[in-house]
């Protein structure tokens, strides 16, 4: 147990190439997920192949968003209940496997930055709100690669606000499958407004540890990662957070797919009848 405890991560993790190695790693991989979203969801529904394209680039999204928030929340789970070197040490605890997470995260939100905003150009929409989660996502963790003396113990809590899109992609899902009547679906609904509370109850938990850590957090943050992370943590807790538990709640009792708006769904899963060119997304 003692040697456990006080292992250090291997060396490799100090090598950039090795670093570099496994970012693209994890963008490959996520890369991958969203083209197999693809095909299967070509080869098996029916509902996918009545979607327009914007719809279609945004449930396998949402396909990527679920396989990275499985990754993060048991990620998050082992660092807040296992008996690891990161609950040992809270400040500046590190392992293979935190770095491991931490690269291919990086990878993740890479890969999240570049189809989000591909995708803004090519279908001219824009959301604040997800592009400012991205921007610090991705900011947030490439800062953790650059300053390799934090510990980790809060990057994989945060990690642990990933819980709510395998959630989120189901409700989406089935929402376009015209299934949103079903008890399953609603379930899943009540499933995933508790996982919104959840990550809420993680932001303040993060609040917490920070203020009885802050001195220590002082000598080993750097002040621009420091900056970066309150302002992305400020702006998660008291408006994107609720923000989206809000619209989650509301969506149970009046199920709209906030994304498209004007894309009306009908009892079998297709949609009415509009030209891809006629169609505005709404980007609330």
């Amino acid at each position: 147990m003692q040697t456990t405890r006080l292992s250090q991560p291997s060396a490799e993790y100090f090598s950039w190439d090795y670093r570099l190695h496994l970012i693209c790693l994890g963008w490959a991989f996520y890369a991958a997920v969203f083209l197999l979203s693809h095909i299967l969801s070509v080869v098996l529904s029916r509902t996918y192949k009545s979607l327009l394209t914007k719809e279609k680039v945004f449930w396998n999204l949402a396909a990527t968003r679920a396989v990275f928030g499985i990754q993060s929340t048991v990620a998050g789970l082992r660092a807040l209940m296992g008996d690891t070197v990161l609950t040992t040490d809270r400040v500046t605890g590190q392992e293979d496997w935190s770095w491991f997470n931490i690269l291919t995260a990086t990878g993740f939100f890479v890969f999240e930055n570049l189809s989000f905003h591909t995708s803004n150009m090519i279908f001219r929409s824009f959301d604040i709100k997800l592009a400012t989660h991205h921007f610090f996502a991705l900011m947030g963790y490439a800062g953790l690669v650059v300053c390799d003396s934090v510990g980790h113990y809060v990057p994989m809590i945060i990690l642990l606000l990933e819980m709510s899109t395998p959630f989120t992609c189901i409700s989406w899902v089935l929402l376009k499958a015209g299934l949103s009547s079903t008890k399953f679906w609603r379930a899943n609904q009540w499933m995933m407004i508790h996982a919104f509370h959840c990550r809420m109850v993680i932001t303040y938990y993060v609040w917490w540890f920070l203020w009885n850590h802050w001195k220590e957090m002082r000598n080993h943050v750097a002040l621009p990662l420091g900056v970066l992370f309150f302002t992305g943590l400020a702006l998660l807790t008291f408006i994107i957070n609720p923000i989206w538990t809000h619209k989650k709640t509301m969506q149970l009792f009046k199920p709209v797919d906030w994304n498209f708006i004007n894309r009306p769904v009908i009892a079998n899963g297709t949609t009415q009848g509009q030209s891809e060119e006629s169609f505005k997304p709404h980007t609330s």
